[in-house]
């Protein structure tokens, strides 16, 4: 063999063998990229994060309107106590990567024919379950349905479909017990998880609760193991008691029969310098913030919510609703809440911002 030809052909196995190594290396990085979206990207939906993106006008909204609606709190119903404005309800939400399924209540009934739903949480979770129950009654307006309200249990009930949608109000996940010394939040002990087993889908929220003060806060002492406390760093408590919630999850639900999401943390626009605002808050405010990034970025919360989501053994899906939420400055009650004196720029108008966050939902089961 000629001198040329072994220079030739040592080129060219020299070149194969960077090529399949490189191919190799290619191949593991694909691996471990699907591996990480796995384990790590519950915001993922078919490779589509369904949380970036941005409003767009929509003329097509809302899905129903709360006249027609026998599930609405005051609290919630703006347009009945005097809102004049009715752009806020004509925004859709667009995800930048791909195309949002439009709510088919019908579907939603047929899929989860025969099951229960329960939200899980305080009067954020109200707000979006009354959401889904105006949403799927509004697909099937002449069906039976059943609402009974009580203290920490209700239900509407779609009986054509043995469908009941429940909500469990329990602001802190975790128990406050009544002793001796007072009401004690015991961030170790959540003995109201007995009432969430069995459910088929379980929706779970905390954070509004955490922040109260004086007068509002529901608790007299914190208990923390053996030890009892007049207060506590609330971030510090909440994760405390977020890791309790997310220990009852992996010990308690079978992923086979029941599928659980986290509603992530629902903002406030009670400061106007946050979206970079000379009003004081939300009451005026008429349209969204443009573009798809909150001046003041996340709240700390919500950065507590991932790192007890990423310790969980069991599947839970984290409604990410937090930015897209916070572009709704236009979206709460503000003064036009029939059981709320003041200004209310903590829950949000039905129909309104919640009927996304269900849409979201949706799209999570479905796509």
């Amino acid at each position: 063999m000629g001198l040329g030809c072994r220079c030739g052909c040592q080129v060219f196995l020299s070149l194969f063998l960077c090529v399949f190594l490189f191919l190799q290396q290619a191949n593991a990085q694909q691996h471990y990229y699907n591996i990480t979206r796995v384990l790590k990207g519950r915001k993922q939906v078919s490779g589509c994060n369904l949380f970036q993106g941005k409003w767009v006008p929509d003329a097509s909204y809302p899905l129903y309107e709360s006249s027609g609606c026998p599930f609405i709190d005051a609290e919630f119903d703006c347009i009945k106590y005097g809102r004049p404005d009715k752009q806020f309800l004509k925004y859709s939400w667009h995800p930048d990567s791909c195309v949002l399924p439009r709510f088919d209540g019908g579907d939603f009934l047929r899929r989860w024919r025969g099951k229960k739903i329960m939200f899980v949480g305080d009067s954020l979770s109200l707000n979006m379950w009354e959401s889904l129950a105006c949403m799927v009654h509004a697909s099937v307006p002449n069906a039976k349905t059943t609402f009974v309200r009580k203290d920490s249990l209700s239900t509407v009930s779609f009986e054509d479909y043995g469908v009941t949608l429940l909500l469990y109000r329990t602001p802190y996940l975790v128990d406050i017990i009544r002793r001796k010394v007072g009401r004690v939040l015991t961030l170790n002990s959540i003995q109201a998880g007995n009432a969430w087993k069995d459910m088929d889908m379980l929706i779970f929220n905390s954070w509004h609760w955490w922040t109260h003060t004086g007068s509002s806060q529901a608790w007299d002492y914190i208990q923390d193991g053996q030890a009892l406390y007049s207060n506590m760093d609330r971030l510090e408590a909440f994760s405390k008691g977020l890791s309790t919630w997310a220990r009852w999850v992996d010990l308690n639900v079978n992923p086979a029969k029941t599928k659980v999401f986290f509603q992530g943390i629902s903002p406030t626009h009670y400061m106007g310098k946050d979206w970079h605002s000379t009003k004081k808050n939300c009451l005026g405010e008429l349209d969204p913030l443009s573009g798809s990034t909150y001046p003041a970025g996340a709240p700390p919360a919500a950065a507590v919510v991932n790192k007890v989501l990423s310790t969980m053994k069991k599947p839970v899906y984290l409604l990410d609703i937090t930015t897209l939420s916070q572009l709704r400055k236009d979206a709460h009650p503000s003064s036009y809440s029939g059981d709320h004196s003041g200004t209310d720029c903590s829950h949000w108008c039905l129909p309104g911002l919640p009927d996304t966050w269900n849409q979201l939902l949706y799209a999570a089961l479905v796509m």
